[in-house]
């Protein structure tokens, strides 16, 4: 991972949650547990801390074989090329990104689901859950690694740099809402004597399950749009989704 990173992680290892949550991995594999995916720390490698302008926040990894590859919703070119076989999730956001028309330069869907590109650019793609194991979603939750991804979304708010969250559905909220504990947004103020040009943006998950309903529908949301209106805005480059 990025040097900037690794003083919370490993801070993280030494702590109480991260001391259980080792053992609760260990424990897993010995009892033949296939779990992804086999580089749970590759947004924290692409995208350093001092290079983040776009959170994407995610649940917990795919849990089929050969999709989940560290990468918050994005999947490895190699898991296939036509468009039907990326997680829908997935194709509700390229959707999305056809959708808008302030992004004229999108116009076509993509052919596979790498999203490297993002991540080079400083779009953190970060689940709130790094592990899960094979067909058993959320089978990794609750044990720990919450703890790692608020102290790495706490690491983001109080920069002094504009970044751009971008929050789908109740499990995102409530993962920033609890990074935010102690820090105060409400005053556009990351630290006291800081200001901050960050965006909170808010819609339902791109899951088919309710990416088009109420109350803020993810299709139509704008949400890559509004993120590089805000740094267009602040004179700085935009995000080449």
């Amino acid at each position: 991972m990025a040097p900037d990173w690794q003083p919370a992680v490993e801070a993280f290892w030494q702590s109480p949650e991260g001391r259980n949550l080792s053992q609760f991995l260990k424990k897993r594999l010995q009892e033949g547990a296939v779990v992804y995916p086999s580089t749970p720390f590759r947004a924290l490698e692409l995208t350093p801390l001092n290079q983040v302008r776009v959170v994407i926040l995610g649940q917990d990894p795919y849990h089929g074989p050969g999709q989940a590859h560290g990468l918050a919703f994005s999947v490895p070119a190699t898991s296939g090329p036509a468009l039907q076989k990326l997680p829908p999730t997935l194709r509700n956001i390229f959707k999305e990104l056809v959708r808008d028309p302030a992004l004229p330069d999108f116009t076509q869907m993509p052919t596979h689901g790498l999203l490297e590109h993002w991540a080079h650019q400083g779009v953190l793609l970060l689940n709130t859950c790094l592990t899960v194991e094979d067909a058993s979603p959320a089978s990794h939750a609750k044990q720990g690694w919450e703890a790692l991804t608020c102290s790495l979304l706490s690491k983001v708010l109080v920069r002094d740099q504009p970044v751009v969250f971008m929050l789908w559905g109740g499990h995102a909220l409530e993962a920033f809402a609890r990074a935010c504990a102690g820090v105060d947004l409400s005053t556009n103020s990351s630290q006291p004597s800081h200001p901050s040009h960050h965006l909170v943006l808010k819609a339902n998950h791109p899951s088919p399950l309710s990416a088009l309903r109420p109350p803020v529908p993810f299709i139509g949301c704008g949400h890559f749009s509004k993120a590089n209106a805000h740094f267009a805005g602040l004179g700085l480059p935009v995000i080449r989704w």
